[in-house]
């Protein structure tokens, strides 16, 4: 049906999972969070809904229930680089990128969608960003990204990929 690839297996477990990771192990400072709320929150923002009709606003109460302070002077925005990215921020400690956030570490490396007509989720084909702009995915990472832009504060960091086909600054980027 669509040209994207489907949902990943056993997306829930995985979104619960990588909280309780991330609120235990990778940044217990950002304090307790309801795990099973915050896979609630997420899979209702796309959930039996037309997976080409979700839009970055329906992601606002997971990214309130996600939601920690970013420290000053350690935001990292980058392009075309992301595995370099991850090493160099070295999970938040040196710097925080938008996957070092709680919000963007649920769900790095996920793919997912649902149906318009069905409960769940399509572990076929998702709509890929040719096909639809507002997809469940693209949608998450716009809502993602300009959260972190809005809570980044202090000196900020830029890491790009200048040897990328297309240049350090991608159209679409």
């Amino acid at each position: 049906k669509w040209k994207g690839e489907g949902t990943t297996r056993n997306l829930e477990s995985i979104v619960i999972g990588r909280c309780y990771d991330y609120i235990r192990i990778v940044n217990p400072a950002v304090g307790e969070k309801n795990c099973s709320q915050i896979w609630e929150a997420f899979k209702n923002a796309f959930i039996n809904k037309d997976p080409c009709s979700i839009l970055p606003k329906d992601y606002e109460l997971f990214i309130n229930l996600t939601l920690h302070t970013i420290p000053p002077n350690k935001s990292l925005f980058w392009e075309n680089n992301q595995l370099l990215v991850n090493r160099f921020a070295d999970r938040g400690r040196r710097y925080m990128s938008l996957g070092d956030t709680l919000f963007g570490f649920v769900a790095d490396f996920l793919n997912w969608c649902g149906q318009a007509d069905s409960p769940g989720l399509d572990y076929e084909s998702c709509p890929s960003t040719t096909e639809c702009e507002n997809n469940a995915v693209e949608s998450f990472w716009r809502m993602a990204s300009i959260t972190y832009a809005q809570h980044s504060s202090g000196v900020i960091h830029v890491l790009l990929n200048g040897s990328a086909d297309g240049g350090a600054y991608p159209q679409p980027g």
